[in-house]
């Protein structure tokens, strides 16, 4: 017993050690688009740019690229505290904003800035077999349309499937409220068209796990909509999406839903590396 007690506190003493041993480092403001892009376009230069922090002395680690929130008309890159010193790298992104740009543009910006991190990902230490891309409200509608359409990416040289996991936070999946703005159409009125993940459902998307709030504190039905869609993702025959509603949260419930995102990240690591 006391040989057993010895091993399991040498065990526990090593872990601890490594956990210290994990540096991190970051990066700001590193352009996506090329140097000729962005000084051609004032406002490319100044919002086209993502901040990277990842583990120095690692190899081969996984990649999470977060896109903000703020409707596609506000918000910044942020480095979310419940993502930061789990043994992976995090790319913060920011894009340009409604109404100065239409919101395709933002959806381009999304795609350009995925393809910087599977073109430059390795030169920091990075694996681009493991890349998956999260993100909150705006940002979850980004992620769900450049991984779901594969034109966004195909644009910018990758091919969709290469991302390997997909986690959108309370993301809209039908026609982005914004979008509606532009047409005239009022965000309580539904559509689904082109620029709905919905209508972009397939069966050989990367696994997806879709975490909203609860149904009766979201905004404007979005946890029916993330319901939806899960449903017909599975009649397409994805045999890998997944729901969680988090019961006593708003649409602002990144806090309690990063664990979830955490576990999903080495669940698909360690599917990856096995």
């Amino acid at each position: 017993m006391k040989k057993i007690f010895l091993s399991l506190l040498l065990l526990l003493s090593v872990t601890f050690i490594a956990a210290q041993k994990t540096k991190y480092n970051t990066i700001s403001n590193i352009p996506y688009y090329n140097e000729a892009t962005a000084n051609a376009d004032t406002y490319i230069k100044e919002r086209c740019v993502l901040d990277i922090y990842y583990p120095k002395n690692t190899k081969g680690f996984t990649t999470v690229i977060w896109f903000h929130g703020g409707g596609l008309s506000s918000g910044n890159k942020e480095l979310p505290e419940g993502l930061m010193d789990k043994g992976f790298c995090v790319v913060s992104v920011n894009y340009r904003l409604s109404p100065k740009v239409k919101v395709q543009k933002c959806i381009e910006d999304a795609a350009a800035a995925v393809a910087w991190t599977f073109k430059n990902i390795v030169t920091y230490g990075g694996d681009n077999s493991l890349i998956i891309v999260s993100g909150h409200s705006a940002g979850g509608y980004l992620a769900l349309m450049i991984a779901l359409d594969k034109k966004w990416l195909k644009a910018a040289g990758i091919e969709a499937n290469s991302i390997a996991g997909l986690i959108p936070l309370s993301g809209q999946t039908i026609t982005h409220f914004e979008i509606r703005k532009e047409r005239g159409i009022p965000d309580t009125q539904p559509v689904v068209d082109e620029f709905a993940p919905l209508y972009h459902v397939r069966a050989d998307a990367p696994p997806l796990l879709l975490i909203t709030g609860d149904r009766e504190l979201e905004m404007l039905g979005r946890y029916e909509e993330n319901a939806y869609m899960m449903r017909m993702m599975k009649i397409a025959g994805h045999k890998q999406t997944t729901l969680y509603e988090l019961q006593g949260f708003g649409h602002n419930m990144t806090e309690p839903a990063f664990p979830l995102v955490v576990k999903e990240i080495q669940r698909i690591t360690a599917l990856k590396t096995k």
